[in-house]
């Protein structure tokens, strides 16, 4: 696999230690937080470039003018749509994102995410990819905490611990990564849930860009 430094023999064994670690140590996060399998959509593509907080903020407004529902935002114009989401940050990208994801929800599937999450998970994911301003990562946490498919969910964090503690080196490529966990741990959604959202919090608490906390981390150990 390209990038990965880590023998092979060795990369279940660790992997399964960070997950163990983690979740020792943070206990279980109960991601993602969405009510309903909309929410979760919608904050994964209004997540993008930005923090959880800004997205809430948009979230917020959306439901206080009852238009967090895929009829709700579809008949708003885009410009519409990005008043009602500019917390979130470059609101008008992401409202033309939304738009796009809609479009083809009432264009192919009569606007219902049950007719969209019918499909098998290799072809759902596939659809996802071909909108506009989904790419892989916005695509498996719509897959793995809006359709509850078996998963993994890469991000900035999971490669800055993965690259820290020697297991990726270069730049492997967010499929690279992907592959590592879904071929090394079994599929599991509510595993690959908690492993990634323990992630983030490591990240976000101890492996920082700058002055990373490694001696305090749960993963220290692994170093």
């Amino acid at each position: 696999m390209a990038g990965m430094v880590l023998p092979s023999k060795k990369q279940r064994e660790v992997l399964k230690g960070f997950y163990s670690a983690l979740f020792s140590s943070f206990g279980p996060q109960r991601w993602w937080p969405g009510r309903t399998r909309f929410e979760v959509i919608a904050g994964a593509i209004l997540t993008q470039n930005t923090n959880w907080g800004n997205v809430e903020r948009a979230i917020r407004n959306l439901k206080r003018h009852r238009l967090l529902s895929p009829r709700g935002m579809h008949d708003l114009s885009a410009h519409e749509l990005a008043g009602h989401i500019r917390p979130a940050g470059y609101f008008n990208i992401k409202a033309k994102r939304l738009k796009s994801f809609l479009n083809r929800l009432f264009d192919d599937y009569g606007g219902s995410i049950d007719n969209l999450f019918k499909k098998r998970t290799d072809l759902l994911r596939r659809e996802l990819l071909s909108i506009n301003g989904i790419g892989p990562e916005t695509a498996d946490s719509i897959l793995l905490y809006g359709a509850a498919r078996p998963v993994f969910v890469v991000d900035a964090y999971t490669r800055r611990i993965l690259s820290r503690h020697g297991i990726i080196g270069g730049n492997p490529g967010y499929e690279d990564m992907r592959k590592l966990f879904m071929d090394n741990l079994h599929r599991d959604v509510r595993m690959f849930n908690e492993y990634h959202a323990l992630f983030v919090r490591a990240g976000k608490d101890y492996c920082k860009t700058k002055n990373p906390l490694c001696g305090k981390c749960p993963l220290g150990e692994f170093l």
